[in-house]
């Protein structure tokens, strides 16, 4: 049995349940971290590339100020999820999202809404860190000036600071990016992200690509940025979505009689519910291991 703690209580929390534990398999559950209003609603959502359907159904609320980690096996929709929070899916060619998000009081989804000032209150951190091929000064002013933010010298340092990356470069801003380490470089691009002052920050695999060392600064910088931002994580990682997560989303594949495959919400449910007590046996399968 693996366990790891709690993000909000420190106390244990079982990574393995008995098997036959499971309720039967209905609808996703819904159970948020108490006393978070959502940010998000999700509902019905689906995701097509051209004439296939990669995700159906998806109906659940994000909590505003908690970190809500969406795990599953390859191909489940976790990412194709992930960006439709953003209007992501809107630059990939053939891509149509119907459904309804809910962001606030605003249908993000809506032909009204400007996906570009969309992107600029919804930050997206990626699987592999993309620092643009500029100074570390200028990768943190970049963002600034494209969503209308004066740059200053107090504003650059704010963002490392928020980052934890100041101390490591405070007398390098004028190197190059590239000239960090994997680690770094993507603690500078959440800097990025987080100096434009959104309200979400979306991040997809971000210790994948890490070391342990990294991954673990960039789980502690997680739960330091959940205290002022809401974060929504795509993990393939059982013990990291453990170890950092309010809530967890698991999401799986269902195939047709087609043979085509689309993902699915299983069960939605806070971290220790999900890893304790899955109420739907799919959630059961991957979190044991029989399955993914």
């Amino acid at each position: 049995m693996t366990t790891d703690v709690d993000a909000e209580t420190n106390a244990p929390i079982q990574i393995s349940v008995a098997a036959g534990s499971s309720a039967q398999a209905g609808s996703a559950a819904t159970a948020t971290p108490a006393g978070n209003p959502p940010i998000f609603r999700m509902q019905d959502l689906g995701v097509w590339y051209g004439s296939h359907q990669a995700v159906r159904g998806v109906t659940m609320d994000v909590p505003r100020n908690a970190i809500t980690a969406l795990i599953g096996p390859s191909g489940c929709g976790k990412s194709t999820t992930l960006r439709c929070l953003n209007r992501m899916n809107d630059l990939v060619p053939g891509a149509r999202v119907e459904g309804t998000i809910m962001f606030g009081d605003e249908n993000l989804l809506s032909s009204d809404v400007d996906p570009v000032d969309l992107r600029g209150r919804i930050g997206m951190v990626f699987q592999k860190p993309n620092p643009f091929p500029k100074s570390i000064r200028d990768n943190i002013e970049f963002g600034m000036k494209v969503n209308g933010i004066k740059p200053t010298p107090e504003r650059v340092e704010q963002a490392l600071r928020d980052a934890a990356l100041w101390d490591e470069v405070k007398d390098r801003l004028k190197e190059e990016a590239f000239s960090l380490s994997g680690g770094q470089q993507q603690r500078l691009c959440i800097a990025r992200a987080i100096a434009v002052e959104p309200e979400v920050i979306l991040m997809d695999e971000p210790c994948s690509a890490l070391d342990p060392i990294a991954t673990l600064a960039i789980e502690e910088l997680m739960r330091k940025l959940a205290e002022r931002f809401t974060l929504v994580v795509v993990t393939h990682n059982m013990q990291q979505a453990a170890r950092v997560s309010d809530q967890v989303a698991f999401m799986t594949v269902e195939g047709s009689d087609e043979g085509e495959r689309c993902g699915v919400l299983a069960e939605v449910g806070t971290t220790r519910q999900i890893f304790s007590a899955p109420s739907d046996p799919r959630t059961e399968a991957y979190i044991t291991g029989r399955v993914g």
